[in-house]
């Protein structure tokens, strides 16, 4: 029985790179045994993405248009993609063309091996600056030390989901959604393919060095509560080096009683430091608290315009 793949590409304002993408998928997956569909989830683009996707809805019957109804997020785009995929498995990829679909048949191949989850794992990464690319690699690190989660390192989205695993992730509804992360939580057969990452060769990245860290953000707060406890141990910390300087200031004291008192300025900056330790510590207990609340009001992911 002939397989269905569907091919899942977010996108958000790529009107340039779309057409280019589509023709390489043509010209790598045209001829293969496989059946394809395309799934183009459009993210609230304001140029003419989702009308160039329309227009080749009409002549491709493979191609589909899942138009969201304003820009919920890359990772929400994602979510929505498999939620209406049909295959006997599913090929998440970004429109930018830095996901090469000439690794897809290799992708493909892993799973024929048995593999369910089959990530595709950078060996390099043209075009990113040199902060994005040391902070993506700490952090990769990082995140798979502090949650225990088996996440490949320097693997993005970029992957192949076997049937199985989609509906897995089809039951997790949380709102603030790490992909990555839930993709090894879930478990099942995982395996790898390497491919060397291209640079952008039309228009701008959606995934800046700032929306690159709120993204690891929302990463270690959705699978991990250290955080708090690194502050707790932070904020200890700082309160055993107070007592130790008043205990150095009484004893100063008492051996020199009639020194003058001295040492305004290191007093100001101690008690500036506290009270930021302060602020942040209950700046990230309002961000645990306030993703309770978020999650707790139980709204659907996103809505669907056509």
């Amino acid at each position: 029985m002939q397989k269905l793949i569907s091919i899942i590409i977010p996108f958000l304002n790529e009107r340039d790179s779309l057409p280019l993408l589509y023709q390489r998928m043509q010209n790598i997956l045209n001829g293969r045994d496989e059946a394809f569909s395309f799934i183009f989830v459009d993210d609230g683009s304001t140029d003419e993405s989702a009308n160039w996707v329309a227009m080749q809805a009409k002549i491709d019957s493979r191609v589909r248009l899942l138009q969201l109804s304003r820009n919920f997020g890359h990772q929400i785009a994602i979510t929505a993609g498999l939620d209406h995929a049909d295959g006997d498995a599913a090929v998440i990829m970004d429109a930018d063309l830095q996901d090469p679909p000439e690794v897809i048949p290799e992708l493909l191949a892993e799973w024929y091996k048995g593999v369910e989850v089959v990530y595709a794992v950078r060996r390099t990464r043209k075009g990113e600056p040199f902060f994005k690319r040391l902070f993506a690699a700490a952090f990769y690190r990082f995140f798979s030390h502090v949650t225990r989660l088996n996440v490949p390192v320097d693997a993005g989205d970029f992957r192949l989901l076997d049937h199985t695993v989609v509906h897995a992730l089809r039951q997790v509804h949380e709102l603030h959604r790490y992909m990555r992360g839930l993709t090894s939580w879930v478990g099942f057969r995982q395996g790898a393919v390497y491919y060397d990452r291209g640079s952008r060769l039309k228009g701008e990245t959606k995934y800046p060095l700032w929306r690159s860290i709120k993204l690891a953000f929302d990463g270690l707060t959705s699978f991990t509560g250290d955080p708090l406890r690194w502050v707790s141990y932070f904020g200890c910390g700082i309160s055993l080096l107070g007592i130790l300087w008043l205990a150095s200031i009484l004893w100063g004291k008492i051996m020199h009683p009639d020194a003058s008192v001295a040492g305004w300025t290191s007093i100001i900056a101690a008690l500036l430091i506290t009270s930021g330790v302060q602020l942040i510590t209950l700046g990230l207990l309002g961000q645990y608290v306030s993703r309770t609340y978020e999650e707790s009001k139980k709204r659907p992911l996103y809505f669907v315009r056509q």
